[in-house]
């Protein structure tokens, strides 16, 4: 008996001091579906690493960057491993506020990770973000109705084209809108659809002395376009929908057309979610015969930050997540069709994913379409396709992002919302010595 005890107490013991010893990393992250499904499957991590224990903080799009901005800018140190995009690795890595991916173990395949993708993650030769997915944008469309309309859709279509179609196929009585677009306020919500808008009309931000162009008539036909086409066939409340809000619409069949992230393709074509998995089409952003598309070119990464303790922890958790291996967990688990897109060029050689994923080749074309170098017709001072790579542009775009938010719910008129962006613009790039 008194052995029995003993043993007891010793296994006790033992389970006490490993509880001690493992580490708890705690992962900030995105409330996108490819996020959460990433959650579901982390058994297969744990498992492995059973010296590791993960912590989740899960959060909408805009409260997720401005919680990991100020945690990283003041060295708050809340966050283990952060989900954060392609504007945000360049200017925080020079701040030295990331680590380097130096580590990610020998089979990880650096090369492997599609080049348009990975130069926008790295800095002086470093890998300072790993793509969980990368994404572009195109059109997803209900072939059933542009049947029913009498309609062909072009593998590379106008924006008149589109302007006509999304209007002949909306049907208030049915609920049906011709076309749903991001309105919610937000530099990476309606400011990244509008921007890569903005650029196949000619627009841009900045001029090459850094004045802005808000005042120009390039914005204003971009503004005016958007503004009318949503009144006339975009979904009521538009102004409050952002990526979720969309897709929602979309797979519940109240969407004709819907210009957003490539990403988006795997969930709009699962019947598991979606009314209309069997009725989409996909073809390119929309131009205006002017050399630019209004697509964008992002990826969603995982970076661990400076000022964490666990950074070796924090590394395996990111080489894992992003990794050949998880792509195949997820193709095992979900099926190839829902693997996280747009970051290994591997992915889009498999047969099994192009058997899979009618979208990929649209997805791989609309990504090296977008040339983040040169992204408007104009020449400019930066780069971004649907961001400025600078420190401002993240208060600066939400700011304009509310003025056309507010133009697109009527609280303003058009010429005043640009107005006031031309005015705001202004006076945040005067004070930051950009412009005197």
């Amino acid at each position: 008996m008194k052995l029995c005890s003993l043993i007891l107490g010793l296994c006790s013991a033992s389970a006490l001091a490993f509880a001690a010893h493992a580490e708890t990393l705690t992962i900030a992250t995105v409330n996108n579906g490819d996020m959460i499904r990433m959650q579901k499957l982390t058994d297969d991590f744990t498992s492995k690493n059973p010296d590791i224990e993960l912590q989740w903080v899960t959060l909408e799009e805009n409260v997720l960057r401005e919680r990991v901005t100020t945690d990283i800018a003041t060295k708050g140190g809340q966050y283990d491993v952060m989900t954060i995009g392609t504007y945000e690795v360049p200017i925080w890595a020079k701040q030295q506020w990331l680590l380097p991916l130096e580590n990610l173990g020998a089979d990880y395949d650096v090369k492997d990770i599609i080049p348009a993708i990975a130069g926008g993650l790295s800095a002086d030769g470093k890998l300072y973000a790993a793509p969980f997915y990368g994404e572009s944008s195109f059109i997803m469309y209900r072939t059933d109705l542009f049947e029913k309309a009498g309609l062909e859709m072009p593998e590379a279509p106008t924006w008149e084209f589109i302007g006509e179609a999304a209007r002949k196929i909306t049907d208030r009585s049915a609920d049906i809108n011709g076309i749903c677009l991001r309105g919610k306020a937000g530099w990476g919500e309606n400011m990244a659809f509008l921007t890569a808008m903005s650029n196949s009309f000619g627009a841009r931000w900045f001029d090459e002395t850094w004045q802005p162009q808000f005042d120009q008539p390039e914005w204003k036909n971009t503004l005016d376009f958007y503004v009318k086409l949503m009144n006339d066939a975009g979904p009521q409340g538009a102004s409050s929908n952002g990526f979720n809000e969309n897709l929602a619409l979309f797979q519940q069949g109240k969407c004709g057309m819907w210009i957003d992230a490539t990403v988006a393709a795997s969930f709009v074509s699962n019947p598991k979610d979606s009314t209309v998995a069997d009725k989409v089409g996909y073809a390119l952003a929309p131009d205006n015969g002017l050399g630019k598309r209004g697509n964008w070119l992002w990826a969603w990464s995982l970076a661990i930050p400076a000022g964490t303790q666990k950074a070796a922890a924090a590394e395996k958790f990111v080489a894992w997540a992003t990794s050949k291996d998880y792509l195949a967990l997820v193709a095992s688990r979900e099926g190839w069709a829902n693997v996280p897109p747009g970051t290994r060029v591997s992915l889009y050689e498999n047969p099994e994913y192009q058997k899979a994923a009618p979208f990929a080749k649209m997805t791989l074309d609309s990504i090296n379409s977008a040339d983040p170098t040169k992204p408007t017709v104009k020449p400019v001072p930066y780069v971004g396709v649907q961001f400025v790579a600078i420190p401002e542009f993240q208060g600066l775009g939400t700011t304009v992002g509310q003025l056309f938010s507010a133009a697109l719910a009527g609280q303003m008129t058009v010429d005043d919302a640009l107005a006031q962006a031309q005015s705001a613009s202004v006076r945040e790039m005067t004070r930051a010595g950009y412009i005197k």
